[in-house]
């Protein structure tokens, strides 16, 4: 299933949900004197063997029940679940469309996988919160990110929300203080600001001075004006980057910058 969903003139989200159904065989432990004929049993277990290589599980499983029917040699589990991939670009509150997106990634069961593909300059942080709430409530600790290539702002926010965090070799990433408008009248610009900031500080430090992306010091920097622009070598020292993906293959960061 494919939808896209408009949030700029230029700019979509796209959310992929793929029915995956995974097979395991679990193999049993069994002895060759509870079988009469020991060559009967062997070309019996190469049957079975060649029906599994072949992927042929339907057969094997109805030849495993007629000819090992004292002990089954192996028994079939299945877990099917949906991987959703879902492109961010840039996104801004006033826009309706991302709302459809939560909708139907709330609908996600407790075995499915989320994989945020990220090339963002960024966005409403309200709604990067909300991405906050879904990936903890709906796919705590199955959430992969992908810097590619870029995340500014909101969107390097959100990049840090995932428990693994892929980029590659000229992925960048950036970090900087929020952007905000008021209105109204004076008093009730000034209480709205300062429980803005307030709240907002605290988020953005939680996200990245809490798992050591920022420290204290580099926090209190940002918050009075300072960017912070990052490679994927720099990703990779301050633990941003978990992995990274070199020719086809994710490598661990710490094995990366050993290269």
């Amino acid at each position: 299933m494919i939808e896209k969903h408009k949030i700029m003139d230029t700019e979509y989200h796209s959310l992929y949900a793929k029915q995956i159904s995974t097979i395991k065989i679990e193999r049993y432990n069994y002895k060759t004197e509870e079988y009469e004929c020991l060559d009967s049993y062997e070309k019996r277990l190469f049957k079975l063997d060649t029906l599994l290589k072949k992927r042929k599980f339907l057969h094997a499983l109805v030849f495993n029940r007629l000819f090992f029917w004292k002990k089954p040699l192996f028994r079939v589990s299945g877990v099917n679940y949906r991987r959703y991939r879902l492109y961010i670009g840039n996104f801004h509150s006033d826009r309706k469309d991302l709302h459809s997106l939560f909708y139907q990634l709330r609908e996600a069961s407790s075995n499915d996988i989320l994989e945020l593909v990220i090339n963002s300059n960024g966005g409403s942080i309200t709604e990067g919160q909300q991405f906050f709430n879904l990936i903890k409530e709906k796919f705590y600790n199955r959430t992969t990110a992908y810097l590619d290539n870029h995340g500014y702002s909101m969107g390097a926010v959100i990049f840090c929300m995932a428990e693994k965090r892929v980029v590659y070799p000229y992925s960048e990433l950036m970090f900087h203080n929020y952007s905000s408008v008021a209105r109204g009248k004076g008093g009730d610009i000034k209480m709205k600001m300062e429980h803005t900031d307030k709240h907002l500080t605290k988020f953005r430090h939680d996200m990245v001075v809490k798992q050591g992306f920022l420290t204290q010091e580099e926090f209190e920097q940002l918050l009075i004006g300072k960017d912070f622009w990052m490679d994927c070598q720099e990703l990779c020292r301050r633990g941003i980057a978990t992995h990274v993906m070199v020719n086809g293959e994710e490598i661990e960061a710490d094995e990366y910058l050993k290269e």
